[in-house]
């Protein structure tokens, strides 16, 4: 009797690229543009980076005062230090953070008083009541009706538009 061949039953694998590597299917997708002033970046970067370099010398200070700690006296006041400036950055992350949530101006926001967040936040919401936001001049983009006549004739407007050609 002949052989029969019997149907394949191998199932295709699809293959995923590693982690961090994209699949050369899948299309790329190019983020929306943000309309944020290219000026407005420049300064919240270059502030940044102050910030950083600040950042990195206190590292460098740290680092000399615990090499010359040979006592744990000299250590402890030296963890002491650092203690307390983490929770003054702690505490200015803090008041930043609410002041934002809020909308506080930065002045407010130095002024906002409370141990906890929630103290915090409802020290913020007072002064948020005390902050009116500005409003525009005005809002209306065309004509208000205190512009134009009262006695507007649409037959007159038609036979208008059709002798100047529209």
């Amino acid at each position: 009797m002949p052989e029969q061949e019997t149907p394949s039953t191998e199932t295709e694998t699809v293959e995923t690229p590693p982690e961090g590597e994209q699949s050369t299917e899948q299309e790329t997708q190019e983020p929306a543009e943000e309309s944020v002033p290219a000026d407005v970046l420049r300064k919240k970067l270059t502030d940044a980076n102050a910030e950083a370099a600040n950042y990195r010398t206190k590292l460098r200070e740290v680092e000399a005062r615990f090499a010359g700690a040979k006592t744990p006296e000299e250590f402890e006041s030296a963890v002491a230090e650092l203690k307390a400036q983490n929770e003054a950055l702690e505490r200015k992350i803090l008041l930043s953070s609410v002041a934002a949530k809020y909308e506080l101006p930065e002045a407010l926001a130095k002024r906002l008083t409370g141990a906890t967040p929630a103290e915090l936040e409802a020290d913020a919401k007072e002064l948020q009541k005390l902050v009116s936001p500005q409003a525009p001049e005005s809002l209306g983009g065309g004509l208000t009706p205190a512009d134009g006549d009262d006695t507007f004739d649409p037959v007159k407007a038609a036979r208008a538009a059709r002798r100047r050609g529209y």
